[in-house]
């Protein structure tokens, strides 16, 4: 059987050294290890990068900010604009080559190579603004990887379902005003969790207006409420919209283990919407589909994940 999944990994994305921090090397150690032991590591096709990122991350991010990073960086500071967003001396440079590792796997997924992918990158994106860092993300992978699809490979529409926890003020922010990219986020309640965004009446501005769905989960849902906002709410317009290119913002920490938030989640809801997004890939862009790693913060539940959603992509 052809290999159909890409793995996006790089051992440099270990060298974003945190310290004491929830966003910790040890959550891609334990992914790794947990795919070797598996026999899945064996099964995915690593993404070859050949993507110089540099333009693509000015396409999403200011260039004051981007050289406000890389000085802080080369300046060994502890953190860049809040305690939250922690850096070390190599962190740009993690920072970037998870970037260019994301738009290799777009190439490699529109070329032909792989039919869909995952990539396990770290800094994590979707918090991160133009112009600063926010919650542990230094660039937004994710907003970078849309306007690459749209302008490199010249796609017209992008989705992006993020089923972070958090909600992911950055992507929206990157894309309120554009009717090119349709942006869905079902969170935990912007009321009870960091960052405070994503509230049902932001829906998008000018243009804009409606790509924007926020689907605030008060705290203790589980699977079952979940998947009827994705069913419901989310599928419904998503089919409308009838995009070129799939996007997931990955993350984890929605899971009743993790300890950074409140949801319920199990892995059966995680596989669930990763098996559905498939289906509905398959129908709208002929299955062309990319997931990136976002939060969680329990290493055996978020490797626990991370395996299954692998399993289900490779389907």
């Amino acid at each position: 059987m052809p290999v159909t999944t890409l793995l996006g990994y790089d051992d440099i994305f270990l060298q974003h050294r945190t310290g004491e921090h929830p966003e910790r090397p040890a959550r891609l150690t334990s992914i790794m290890e947990r795919l070797k032991r598996d026999g899945l590591f064996d099964k995915l096709k690593p993404v070859d990068n050949q993507v110089v990122p540099d333009q693509w991350i000015k396409q999403i991010h200011s260039e004051d900010y981007i050289e406000r990073l890389q000085e802080a960086c080369n300046d060994n500071l502890p953190f860049i604009d809040c305690p939250d967003s922690a850096i070390c001396e190599d962190s740009y440079e993690v920072a970037r080559k998870a970037v260019a590792i994301t738009l290799a796997a777009c190439d490699m997924i529109l070329s032909g190579q792989a039919k869909n992918g995952f990539c396990p990158v770290r800094p994590p994106g979707h918090h991160a603004e133009a112009d600063r860092s926010m919650g542990f993300c230094l660039f937004n992978n994710i907003a970078i990887a849309s306007r690459y699809l749209q302008k490199q490979h010249g796609l017209g529409k992008i989705l992006i379902l993020d089923w972070d926890v958090h909600h992911g003020n950055g992507t929206q922010h990157s894309f309120e005003k554009d009717n090119t990219v349709f942006y869905c986020s079902i969170h935990q309640h912007p009321a009870t969790l960091y960052p405070g965004t994503g509230w049902p009446n932001e829906f998008g501005e000018g243009l804009g207006r409606g790509y924007t769905l926020n689907l605030p989960l008060e705290p203790g849902a589980g699977d079952e409420q979940c998947l009827d906002f994705f069913r419901t709410n989310f599928l419904t317009v998503a089919r409308d919209f009838n995009p070129d290119f799939v996007l997931i913002s990955a993350g984890f920490d929605a899971h009743r283990r993790d300890p950074l938030a409140q949801l319920n989640m199990t892995e059966q809801g995680f596989d669930t919407m990763t098996g559905e997004m498939m289906d509905f890939a398959e129908k709208y862009c002929n299955g062309r589909l990319l997931s990136l790693l976002e939060g969680g913060y329990q290493l055996g539940t978020l490797n626990n994940c991370v395996a299954q959603h692998l399993e289900v992509l490779m389907r």
